[in-house]
């Protein structure tokens, strides 16, 4: 019996289609209805304010109150108003009634100097606050400004008939169009279908011959093609089945053909198994031939295990060389970290001989002044007034050499303190910021050449256990590439630095926008050796060191990102903090 009606699931597929289109275009009829109606009463607020403006206006300049309120209640009394706020030049509220929002929250007590929308999405009221302007003389002076309010509310009241009537138009429309469906599929389809399903039931397997099925119906259509079909293979099936018979008897015949064959067939046994006795003769032969070939593939297996022997061999060679490679890589990245503490070196040299120059020209300045006024005294001559001088002068030098030999020890002292921290990898407490701001100093001889600028972004308070002398050497390479690389023929560049840090790890955003580099480029850029100024003399092993410093010195990550001409930007993780040892080694 059919459990399943095809034409039940086709209308009800065709009506939950048509159901869902009606449902989304009556709510767009009704979004739309309700934009429409509330942007005609936002409209008709703003007429009213032109309306009543001039009254307010006038009311609030002559401070008369009672006017002020009686001209709000009228506002009030209008349908579509459901509240209204009236303050003065002062931003203090004259009158407030209705339903409202605290304007004070919104404006801060100012005054508005144009028309400005207000709308609040939880409680649903929304308006406009309009200023007060009053001409006297020839001259405009706002005097306050009212806010008239609307809601939701209002909006659905008017619209409401308008809902009734779309959904009860749709109403219609889909009860119209089920019955006419019903109708049709009835007609169309669900009556056909029985009428072929009872004459297929009803027909005799065993007589198939002559036998159709007849579908009324006035249009040609896939019933008909259906039914023909149907009737084209009931004819096929009549001769078939002649066909299988004709073909049965042909197998009888077929059976006493294959008795006379199988007879025939153990005589052909019989001559065929003297004919075996001699193949196993020469399968004998061939065991003797295999024999052979098993010694001839021994001796290559004692071939090959010698071979391998010496591959083994050479194992062992090719394992020492990348030793001796490794120690040699060691070695140059040994020499890399010298040749940066160098021109440390030579760079903080350069800028300790100017504030110590400085002294030295004190001194001699002070020295000479203080032998012309030894003379004065010998001779008699000294005044008050030439002694006066001499103090000044003497304060004036003393200041200068102090400052100066102040800035020179402060030089020396982050000299030392990078310099130690770059050859040592032992861990301890900084203050990273004030770190930071020392290796930025020591790599002052190189910027000072130039007007490139690096901007720090770190919390004051940061206080970490780390490997000093690793941030040292990551931040120098950074910076150095920046600026060699990065700010090739770039005038004016930024280094952009942001430190933070969660529960357990430290992040560092560094940013350039310098040169940047390409896709290919940026694959190799933690690759030892690799540079794009090898013709310049360089290494290649400033971000190699960086990397390994990283993920192995730190415990970290870094990942780098670029573009050509959007500059380059490295992201690192590491934790926040490294145990101490107890004792140094």
């Amino acid at each position: 019996m059919l459990q399943k009606s095809l034409s039940k699931k086709l209308l009800t597929n065709v009506l939950s289609v048509y159901f869902l289109l009606t449902f989304v275009v009556t709510c767009g009829q009704v979004l739309a209805e309700f934009v429409n109606t509330k942007d005609y009463i936002r409209d008709e607020l703003s007429t009213l304010q032109k309306t009543f403006s001039r009254s307010l206006t006038r009311a609030i300049w002559e401070l008369n109150t009672k006017q002020t309120i009686t001209t709000a209640e009228g506002l009030l009394a209008i349908p579509m108003v459901e509240g209204i706020i009236v303050r003065d030049d002062s931003g203090e509220i004259i009158s407030q009634l209705g339903r409202s929002l605290d304007i004070h929250k919104l404006y801060n007590q100012q005054l508005v100097q144009e028309e400005v929308i207000i709308e609040d999405t939880k409680s649903g009221l929304f308006g406009y606050t309009f200023p007060l302007i009053f001409e006297f003389s020839g001259r405009a002076t706002q005097v306050g400004d009212v806010t008239l309010f609307s809601s939701r509310d209002v909006v659905f009241s008017r619209i409401m008939v308008s809902i009734y009537f779309l959904i009860g138009n749709a109403m219609i429309k889909t009860t119209f169009l089920i019955i006419l469906f019903l109708m049709a599929f009835r007609k169309l389809l669900t009556d056909p279908l029985n009428e072929l399903t009872d004459q297929i039931e009803n027909l005799e397997l065993d007589d198939l011959e002559g036998q159709h099925i007849e579908i009324e119906t006035e249009e040609h259509n896939e019933l008909n093609v259906m039914e023909q079909s149907f009737n084209n293979l009931i004819d096929k099936v009549v001769q078939y089945r002649k066909e299988l018979e004709h073909t049965q008897r042909e197998l009888i015949v077929s059976n006493e053909k294959l008795d006379q064959h199988n007879i025939q067939l153990e005589q052909d046994v019989a001559r065929k198994t003297s004919n075996l006795s001699q193949a196993m003769m020469d399968l004998q032969q061939q065991k003797y031939e295999l024999e052979k070939q098993k010694l001839v593939l021994t001796e290559e297996v004692d071939l090959r295990r010698h071979t391998e022997e010496e591959l083994l061999t050479k194992q062992k060679e090719l394992e020492r060389y990348l030793d001796e490679l490794s120690l040699a890589q060691e070695r140059l990245v040994g020499t890399e970290k010298m040749a940066a503490l160098g021109g440390l070196v030579a760079g903080i040299t350069h800028d300790i001989n100017t504030p110590i120059g400085i002294g030295v020209t004190a001194i001699s300045f002070l020295q000479e002044r203080l032998n012309t006024l030894e003379s004065a005294y010998k001779e008699k001559t000294l005044s008050p007034k030439a002694l006066e001088e001499f103090i000044n002068e003497a304060k004036q030098s003393t200041s200068l050499l102090t400052t100066n030999l102040d800035r020179a020890s402060e030089l020396i002292a982050s000299f030392k303190q990078i310099a130690v921290d770059q050859a040592s990898e032992a861990v301890r407490t900084i203050n990273f910021k004030d770190y930071l701001n020392e290796v930025i100093l020591s790599l002052h001889p190189k910027l000072k050449k130039t007007k490139h600028t690096i901007n720090l972004q770190c919390p004051d308070d940061l206080v970490l256990n780390l490997p000093a002398g690793a941030i040292s050497q990551i931040f120098t390479n950074l910076i150095m590439n920046s600026i060699i690389h990065g700010f090739d023929n770039i005038a004016q560049g930024n280094i952009d630095i942001n430190i933070s840090a969660n529960d357990t790890l430290l992040v560092i955003d560094y940013k350039d926008n310098g040169n940047g580099v390409t896709k290919e480029q940026l694959a190799k850029l933690f690759d030892p050796f690799f540079t794009t100024k090898r013709d310049q003399g360089g290494s290649g092993l400033g971000t190699h060191i960086t990397f390994n410093l990283v993920k192995q010195t730190l415990s970290g990550s870094i990942e780098a990102n670029s573009e050509p001409g959007k500059g380059l930007h490295y992201h690192i993780e590491f934790p926040k903090n490294m145990p101490k040892p107890l004792f140094n080694q």
